[in-house]
């Protein structure tokens, strides 16, 4: 029990450090490269930097949505496989992070003041679904891996054009979100019942319009 106990505590305090890391930017990822690293933009007018800045603003608050989400559902899973499968997943969104931050620094501005607040609510949220067993977690991921896949390919088409670089960045995340939700899938995960499946969309909507302006 107590050994049980020490392995909690010693969670919490990675799962802060990583909280913080997240937020601040000092993750590392897997060490894939930047894929928007080989390509080049063409000339921007200001409306359309304005638009690909917030969009890849919103792309990044998602981006940290998730690695909460992750972080708190490998906290509270009961199976040791489930909760590495977390953790991979988590390792392979930090490299979204960082693309996403790097390219809104390139576009001229700053990722969601908001950031402290989308950690803590997906946090929670992650380890609430934990708690509710495995095969529950997993298909509240399974649907929200599913909800930014359709989310980036609303993206994909309000970008525009000539943004060459923010198009390969939420193309490979794409690819990688949906290897998610199929490994949730195949691993067990119930799908959700239809509210919640509404209710993951409406708080997705509040999340990027809050996101696109601040």
């Amino acid at each position: 029990m107590e050994s049980r106990k020490q392995d909690l505590a010693d969670r919490c305090i990675k799962q802060l450090d990583q909280a913080v890391r997240t937020v601040f930017g000092e993750l590392a990822g897997t060490g894939r490269p930047n894929p928007a690293e080989p390509r080049q933009d063409d000339d921007f007018t200001a409306t359309s930097q304005a638009e690909s800045l917030c969009l890849m603003r919103v792309n990044h608050a998602g981006e940290v949505c998730a690695q909460a989400l992750y972080q708190g559902q490998a906290l509270t899973a009961r199976n040791r496989e489930v909760r590495e499968q977390m953790q991979q997943a988590a390792d392979e969104e930090n490299d979204h992070l960082a693309w996403c931050r790097q390219r809104v620094g390139e576009l001229g501005g700053h990722t969601s003041l908001l950031n402290p607040v989308w950690y803590t609510g997906s946090f929670m949220l992650g380890a609430v679904t934990g708690l509710l067993g495995d095969r529950w977690s997993l298909g509240f991921l399974a649907e929200t891996e599913q909800q930014v896949v359709t989310h980036l390919e609303g993206h994909l088409q309000r970008l525009p054009e000539n943004d060459r670089k923010s198009r390969a960045i939420l193309a490979q995340m794409k690819t990688d979100e949906a290897r998610h939700r199929d490994s949730a899938v195949n691993n067990g995960g119930t799908e959700l019942p239809e509210p919640a499946k509404k209710a993951m969309t409406l708080m997705s909507r509040l999340m990027t319009t809050a996101a696109f302006r601040i």
